[in-house]
């Protein structure tokens, strides 16, 4: 690797590289289930060839060589030489982990070691394999030109060469005799760069006996030719006719396949269609001359000009699929500068500082306004008004440029799906619905680890082997389903199996047995099922890679909880199990509602908030004063002065916040209703990890704090109290 390299630009090599890794992962697994499709083995050999091209550049010299053989069997395979097998598919998905871990060495700016060196030369010598499958042509003539004096030929099928000959179409001009030219001398020169496999003397030109003239040229031919040169080297031996013939040259069928790839090689910089035919070599500089010649005649004659392609492919000198493959790079590298001209790459960390100073002008903000209302002064509180509504603005956009889609995070588990599939010997389909929903980047990167727990463990424990299945009249192959949608100002994300379901029994049997729970308790459903979120947990007999030791679904909550969000199952016995997980969109910034009891201020976010009534007008004077009846809902309800213990005498006038949070209803009673406000969520820190229903805090404009409630915590309490 290269010394001289700037650590930032081998920095976006590396960011670059992963993109381009994720995408060949994602054709891969695509390409197992459907081997044949041209775009997604476009789609790989693509990512290949641009990780080894900017290796090159950065001088990485090993990931060059490593990628250049797969890029190489990726080419047969675009060719249709090498066919897309299973044995195949699974090398590829060797040869993608391989070049995330050259990546790393990159990244670590670390030479590979030993163990790395041995894995590359391993799966160069598989890839090879396929370098050296030969390739059927067809028998090739004896050294003798094979002369046939034909009067008319189409030897080219829709303009393409079916063989691996070059095909060399001549028609002489009149003069060439006057000239001193022997038309014949030109298929001897040929036979010095190549062998002359066929030729067809065509004679359709020759007029009636008493109409020639002898010292005229009526001859042509049609040649088949077999050589390694380039197209240019042969147009040269006609130099001193070219003025005077018709010559056209199309390359064998092997060489377009070779010229599409030279096409997709071109550098991404914008090119006319005749500069790129010329760089690949498909088109020489005296064919684009003639050619732009032909043009510059028709645009004179003609109001509508023909385009330089529709030109080509009218005088026939370059095969259309080569000029496809050149419109496409065309269109490809316009699309490329249109969305990089569209799209600017920003640190995360500059996001997160952006995000802070929304906040703290917020805070600012609020405080202003609030100098506004207590000074009564109209037009200072007419502004603040605005600029509330700016901040807001920016606070929204702000917030956006972190937003993500979640798609990109369920796509990965396409991969984990396919290993453990293969691990377990089970025959799984991965169902992924909602991959545009779009959450805080921070949360995106936090939900991998549990999701990935969560899947392997739905795969391991739920879904049943093939035998089983089959004995309960379900398909061999299983389903596993990845959902996301927005839900009252939450993400939900869902991972349901159609597997087996929950034994409850045998999970009430565990627990009691680890203590977990008393012997004789009566617990609902769903209290069941959640033990297996405890720590140490678990129903397997015995251990496996992927799971029985009792780790991973506790972890699961704990990572969830952290992230401020819930995680609840509900299952099916026989018919699967469904893992819900509630996230908030965000961890910065919320509309939030505020409330106050006592002296005390507290902040819920407004989203969840449904109404709020008077507590007198709907609660009953009969019962122990947990429970309204709103509208003939039964709706349990928690006075926020009890939960934090606040002293002091309550208000005459009692109010309640009904909120919803998933499918729970409850009520919270609070002293005084405040408001609508905008809420910067700050860390509560270890002082209030311990104190249940505290999801962290926020700065008033006063300058004083207000903590934020944990709904969830909240709301968990009130319905255990319930049950």
């Amino acid at each position: 690797m290269s010394p001289d390299i700037p650590d930032e630009y081998l920095q976006t090599f590396v960011i670059e590289c992963r993109e381009l890794l994720e995408q060949m992962e994602d054709a891969l697994l695509i390409i197992e289930r459907d081997p044949e499709n041209p775009e997604i083995i476009n789609a790989i050999f693509r990512a290949a060839h641009t990780i080894k091209g900017t290796a090159g550049l950065f001088g990485i010299d090993y990931m060059v060589e490593f990628t250049h053989v797969a890029e190489s069997v990726l080419d047969r395979v675009r060719s249709r030489e090498v066919m897309i097998s299973s044995a195949l598919s699974a090398l590829f998905i060797e040869v993608h982990d391989h070049l995330g871990t050259l990546v790393n060495h990159v990244e670590e700016g670390t030479l590979p070691t030993e163990e790395v060196d041995a894995r590359s030369k391993r799966l160069i010598a598989q890839l090879t394999q396929y370098l050296d499958t030969p390739i059927t042509h067809e028998a090739v003539p004896s050294s003798d030109i094979a002369i046939v004096v034909k009067p008319k030929m189409n030897p080219v099928q829709g303009d393409v060469v079916k063989t691996d000959y070059w095909h060399i179409s001549l028609r002489f001009g009149l003069e060439v005799f006057r000239n001193g030219m022997d038309p014949f001398s030109f298929v001897r020169y040929l036979s010095s760069i190549g062998q002359v496999v066929q030729l067809v003397t065509i004679i359709d030109a020759i007029p009636p006996a008493d109409e020639m003239d002898p010292e005229s040229c009526y001859l042509g031919f049609e040649i088949s030719f077999n050589s390694d040169a380039d197209k240019i080297t042969i147009e040269n031996i006609f130099n001193f006719v070219h003025d005077d013939c018709v010559i056209r040259i199309l390359p064998p069928h092997s060489k377009i396949s070779e010229y599409e790839r030279l096409i997709l090689e071109l550098p991404e910089q914008e090119m006319r269609l005749g500069e790129m035919l010329v760089k690949c070599g498909s088109l020489t500089p005296t064919e684009l001359e003639r050619i732009l010649r032909i043009q510059a005649e028709q645009a004179d004659e003609e109001d509508a000009p023909l385009l330089i392609g529709d030109v080509l492919l009218q005088q026939k000198v370059v095969s259309p699929p080569v000029i496809e493959a050149a419109l496409e790079k065309q269109k490809h590298i316009k699309e490329t500068k249109k969305a990089e001209a569209n799209l600017i790459r920003v640190d995360a960390d500059k996001l997160d500082d952006l995000i802070n100073l929304v906040g703290e002008l917020i805070i600012a903000g609020a405080g202003i306004n609030l100098i506004a209302t207590r000074e009564k002064m109209a037009d200072l509180f007419q502004s603040t008004a605005t600029l509330s509504r700016l901040v807001e603005e920016v606070r929204d956009s702000a917030l956006a440029l972190r937003m993500v889609q979640i798609g990109g995070t369920f796509n990965r588990f396409q991969r984990v799906v396919r290993d453990v599939s293969k691990e377990l010997g089970k025959d799984v389909d991965l169902v992924i619905t909602g991959a545009e929903t779009e959450l805080d980047k921070t949360v995106v990167e936090k939900i991998g680890d549990p999701l990935t727990h969560l899947v392997r463990n739905s795969m391991d424990h739920g879904i049943e082997p093939a035998e089983v299945r089959l004995a309960r009249g379900k398909p061999v192959k299983g389903t596993l389903q990845l959902s996301a949608y927005h839900d009252a100002g939450s993400i939900v994300i869902e991972v349901s199996d159609d597997g087996g379901g929950l034994n409850k029994a045998r999970i009430l049997s565990k627990a009691i047995e680890r203590g977990l729970v008393a012997e004789g308790a009566n617990l609902t459903d769903k209290e069941i099922y959640n033990l297996i979120f405890e720590a140490g947990f678990s129903t397997a007999d015995t251990v496996s890679n992927l799971s029985g030791r009792g780790v991973g679904m506790d972890v699961v909550r704990r990572n969830i909880t952290a992230l401020r969000g819930t995680v609840d199952l509900d299952s099916v016995e026989g018919q699967g199990s469904t893992v819900r997980i509630r996230l908030p969109l965000t961890l910065a910034i919320i509309d939030g509602f505020m409330v106050g009891v006592g002296n005390a201020t507290y902040v819920m976010p407004l989203d969840i908030v449904v109404e709020c009534i008077e507590l007198k007008a709907w609660a009953s004077n009969e019962g122990d004063e947990q429970y309204i009846n709103l509208r003939g809902e039964v709706l349990p309800y928690r006075r926020l002065r009890d939960h934090f213990g606040i002293k002091g005498e309550t208000v005459a006038r009692e109010n309640v916040v009904v909120i919803r949070y998933g499918e729970h209803k409850a009520g919270l009673v609070v002293d005084k209703l405040m408001g609508e406000f905008q809420t910067v969520i700050k860390s509560p820190g270890k002082l209030f990890e311990s104190g249940k229903g505290i999801g962290g805090f926020t700065i008033l404009g006063s300058g004083e704090v207000a903590l934020i409630l944990d709904v969830p915590g909240l709301m968990g309490l009130i319905e255990h109290e319930r049950t």
